[in-house]
């Protein structure tokens, strides 16, 4: 009994050294400063890396080539603090890369990439990422409105110098804990849809890293651009009352949600009105039986 005791702590042994020695596999093109930590900078790589560890907490892949994040890294390695992916080839992220609330991802790096567009629900439940560095995408023209969602623990955000001309106010407005944010080196397009952003702009001008510095926007049949410092509430005075098409049709369905109730409502009156009516006229005909 004792010798197969002694053999199965022996195997255990053996089983946990091994699976320990898997998880601090250092890539061979890459450097490994700590245990928790695997430097990919600048090897020219095209994709990431085999034998990653999986309880690795520092990943630096920057200066590279790489163009795509498998959707499952962030679940295989689940410890992973910082990730550092600048300046790469990637053109899109996979739906699913970054949800999870297990995630305990705090810095995110994807600046200097090809990115097209952040789409809504890109970054799930990452509640505990708090700077998130999407600048220098020169293709970045899109971002969802729900994009940032979920990211309530987010203090710094980074779009500069990359090909936006609008943004959605309700992008911003789903940060509750952004402290820092830089827009600056976009091709904003002044209109009435950016009216809305110039005036969070200025009630949350604190939170810009550089303030006004290096943001303009392009007025139309204009040549040059405008420094939005040159701006002010009155200069988008003329968009003032006036109504998106989704302005129009909430109108729209509301006047028909009205209607339809006041056709209900009059339908049930008329009805009560024709049972009272009913109903007095048969008492009046059993008072005149009784006469």
């Amino acid at each position: 009994m004792f010798s197969c005791v002694h053999w199965l702590q022996s195997f255990l042994a053996l089983l946990s050294s091994t699976f320990f020695a898997l998880g601090q596999t250092c890539p061979s093109i890459c450097l490994c400063p700590d245990h928790h930590t695997v430097n990919c900078t600048g090897q020219g790589l095209t994709r990431l890396p085999d034998s990653i560890p999986l309880d690795v907490r520092r990943l630096l892949l920057s200066n590279n080539w790489i163009a795509f994040i498998p959707s499952d890294f962030l679940v295989l390695h689940s410890d992973l603090v910082y990730l550092d992916l600048r300046n790469n080839s990637l053109t899109r992220l996979e739906p699913g890369t970054f949800l999870g609330t297990s995630s305990r991802l705090v810095y995110l790096d994807l600046g200097g990439n090809n990115l097209t567009e952040i789409s809504s629900g890109t970054f799930g439940e990452s509640r505990s990422l708090i700077k998130l560095r999407l600048g220098n995408n020169p293709y970045l023209s899109m971002v969802g409105e729900d994009a940032f969602s979920g990211l309530t623990s987010l203090r710094e955000l980074e779009l500069e110098r990359s090909n936006l001309s609008k943004l959605d106010v309700k992008v911003l407005s789903q940060l509750p804990s952004l402290r820092v944010i830089r827009l600056e080196g976009n091709p904003w397009l002044c209109d009435c849809h950016f009216a809305k952003l110039f005036l969070w702009l200025m009630e949350n001008r604190h939170k810009l890293k550089n303030e006004l510095d290096g943001m303009e926007c392009i007025v139309k049949n204009e040549v040059d651009p405008v420094p939005l410092s040159w701006l002010s509430e009155d200069s988008f005075r003329e968009c003032r009352g006036m109504l998106t098409l989704k302005d129009y049709l909430i109108v729209i369905f509301s006047g028909i949600c009205i209607s339809v109730a006041a056709i209900i409502a009059s339908f049930f009156l008329a009805s009560t009105i024709h049972c009272f009516q009913r109903l007095k006229s048969k008492r009046t005909d059993e008072e005149e039986g009784e006469d």
